[in-house]
């Protein structure tokens, strides 16, 4: 301004001291700038015509020889190798160039050109937010929605609600349209996005929604259940952005714009029937937008994410993930927990602690507030199997010795009775078969079965032999012949009658 400035007032017919007093320069200094536009043939309606660059490089060049021009490296290839590997620096890139290049750039001219070089080719961004390859995924909703979806049954238009996930050093897109912003739906997003890209990133940066924070402190964030399932599952990091922070995730910020602009667009005019048509179409126009070749630098976002992100993502894991319910609950007195009407056990030691439940279309996990699973049961959906699903290892001693009673059918006592003994068998089939209906004799065919515990499968045989004998089938007797320990005591029938002057004999009716 000052060059130009100077030029006006020369050509207006003011002397050199007169313009250095309005220019506020030296009077040398004018006549140097005066004699350099002279020889250079620039006039005052020239320089209006050159930006100030423009008007210094006419002015003032710098030729570069064409031996310095080999000596400069591959801008390009070095900001490639930065984005793929994270823990290359400046630093090294510059001594790794110098060594093939002996006489080449200084440390200070290689950044300054490299920033150079970023600035020009639109990826001068700061350092904090500089993506690195297949790292991080940034995930939003779509501010604006679009009622497109027609309701088979009604007629009505229903609003679609977009989901768009970008990912790492290409910007890549992933979009995908639900009836609403659900936990549900922002979960099978994430999951379609993965399975999208064929690949995990390392960390996924969502806002602080509900659907993805619980509570959202600065420092330790605290992740809904069902999403810090899905990060575990996927072996990812969730690092929320600041609240009031868009700054913190500006990939995914800027594309949704750019997005809402170009895919909204498209649809704006057409109607689908379904989600899953609505879906295949905007899969069709976020391919051919990512196709685009970029304006100010090489390349497209598709080429990009195939050349730097996709190889730098971890493979997916051996099983896909399974969208669960997740809800928290207190154990009961009766140590089982509520779902959709149905009941499932844990460990009664659990009694009153909050635990959290996680349901799949097949499966009932229980996790207590440690993150350990501590109880898994098969969903149960028909009445007629029970509503109470209970494993035996979850009862107290005393409830399981009921349970496992209450299980006993005449069968199962017949069965357990004949590895005893003949004699047990029998006393226990008299049990069953005495009364109107098995189930009378079920306590008696459990407490002389139980006897086997306490005084042994032979004792046992020997007191049913003994009872048998009796006449008494019943588990008083077989219980104080065992308390007596007269199993072994011959009767009447085979016992030899003791000689004696009273006793007759049988000769003596004779």
């Amino acid at each position: 301004m000052k060059i130009m400035e100077m030029l006006r007032l020369y050509e207006t017919g003011l002397s050199q001291r007169e313009i250095a007093v309005s220019a506020g320069c030296g009077k040398s200094t004018i006549g140097d700038v005066i004699r350099l536009c002279k020889d250079k043939g620039i006039t005052y309606e020239a320089a209006k015509r050159l930006s100030g660059n423009e008007l210094h490089a006419a002015l003032y060049p710098q030729p570069q020889s064409e031996y310095r021009a080999k000596l400069l490296p591959d801008w390009k290839s070095i900001h490639e190798e930065l984005a793929k590997h994270k823990n290359l620096n400046l630093q090294f890139m510059w001594e790794e160039y110098r060594t093939q290049q002996q006489e080449g750039l200084s440390y200070s001219q290689f950044c300054r050109l490299y920033r150079q070089y970023r600035k020009t080719a639109g990826r001068q961004v700061s350092l904090y937010n500089e993506r690195k390859a297949g790292e991080l995924m940034e995930v939003d909703w779509m501010g604006d929605t679009l009622s497109c979806v027609v309701d088979g049954k009604t007629g009505e238009l229903i609003t679609a609600h977009f989901f768009v996930a970008i990912l790492g050093y290409s910007h890549f897109p992933y979009v995908e349209a639900f009836p609403n912003e659900k936990e549900s739906a922002w979960i099978a997003a994430h999951v379609n996005a993965l399975s999208y890209y064929k690949g995990v990133p390392r960390v996924i940066l969502p806002d602080n929604c509900r659907t993805a924070v619980k509570k959202p402190k600065y420092y330790e964030p605290i992740i809904n259940s069902a999403y810090w399932e899905f990060a575990r599952h996927y072996e990812v990091a969730i690092i929320p952005a600041r609240s009031r922070k868009p700054k913190d995730k500006p990939a995914v910020e800027q594309s949704i714009g750019w997005l809402e602009t170009w895919l909204l667009g498209k649809l704006r005019e057409q109607r689908f029937f379904s989600f899953a048509e609505l879906n295949k179409d905007v899969m069709k126009h976020v391919c051919e937008l990512s196709a685009r070749s970029f304006k100010k630098r090489e390349g497209s976002r598709q080429s990009e994410f195939i050349k730097i992100d996709k190889p730098a993502l971890r493979p997916l894991p051996t099983q896909k993930y399974e969208i669960a319910d997740i809800v928290s609950r207190r154990v009961g007195d009766n140590y089982h927990i509520e779902y959709e009407n149905f009941y499932y056990s844990v460990s009664y030691t659990l009694h009153g602690e909050m635990v959290i439940l996680r349901a799949t279309s097949a499966m009932i996990e229980i996790i207590d507030k440690n993150q350990i699973r501590v109880a898994s049961h098969e969903r149960r959906y028909a009445s007629s199997q029970g509503r109470y699903v209970t494993r035996e290892e979850h009862m107290p001693p005393n409830h399981r010795a009921v349970h496992q009673q209450r299980q006993f059918d005449g069968n199962r006592y017949r069965s357990w009775a004949k590895k005893i003994g003949a004699s047990t068998q029998f006393i226990i089939d008299n049990l069953l078969t005495s009364g109107k209906v098995e189930e009378q004799g079920f306590k008696s065919c459990m407490g002389i079965l139980q006897f086997s515990k306490t005084y042994g499968e032979l004792r046992l045989e020997a007191a049913c032999k003994r009872a048998r004998e009796l006449g008494s089938h019943t588990y008083s007797t077989v219980k104080t012949i065992l308390k007596n320990g007269t199993e072994n005591v011959l009767t009447s029938a085979t016992a030899a009658t003791p000689k004696h002057e009273n006793i007759r004999g049988g000769g003596y009716y004779n």
